[in-house]
């Protein structure tokens, strides 16, 4: 599979690293792609608020973090999981400050969905 097709596209759980396209859409700050790979509902939790949202709710505070935060660069520094959960640690550097990222994916049929995001300031 082409890793530079839209997000869109049903990654196939297993051997499919899903945190390649949401790292390259983290370091973009491009809430949209980013939001393709959230479920239906998702636990958010940026910089202390901390809710359970719906997909388009999500996409809104996401979008909005990236408007006061521009985002430089994401690294992700440890990945963990099951063909069927997995989850990534990273860092965002965004608006001159460092953040810590959890990241906390499923298996969904053919693809996998974002059920947990958390953006916290180091």
């Amino acid at each position: 599979m082409n890793l530079q097709n839209s997000a869109r596209e049903a990654p196939q759980p297993g051997g499919f690293d899903v945190f390649i396209p949401i790292s390259k859409y983290m370091a973009q700050g491009n809430a949209d792609n980013l939001s393709a790979w959230f479920d239906d509902t998702l636990e958010i939790a940026v910089i202390s608020q901390a809710s359970n949202a719906s997909k388009a709710q999500a996409k809104q505070i996401v979008k909005t973090f990236f408007e006061n935060y521009s985002p430089r660069s994401f690294t992700i520094n440890h990945t963990a999981g099951r063909d069927n959960k997995k989850y990534a640690l990273g860092t965002l550097k965004a608006g001159g400050e460092s953040f810590s990222v959890t990241i906390f994916v499923s298996a969904k049929g053919k693809s996998f969905k974002i059920q947990q995001l958390k953006i916290e300031q180091l």
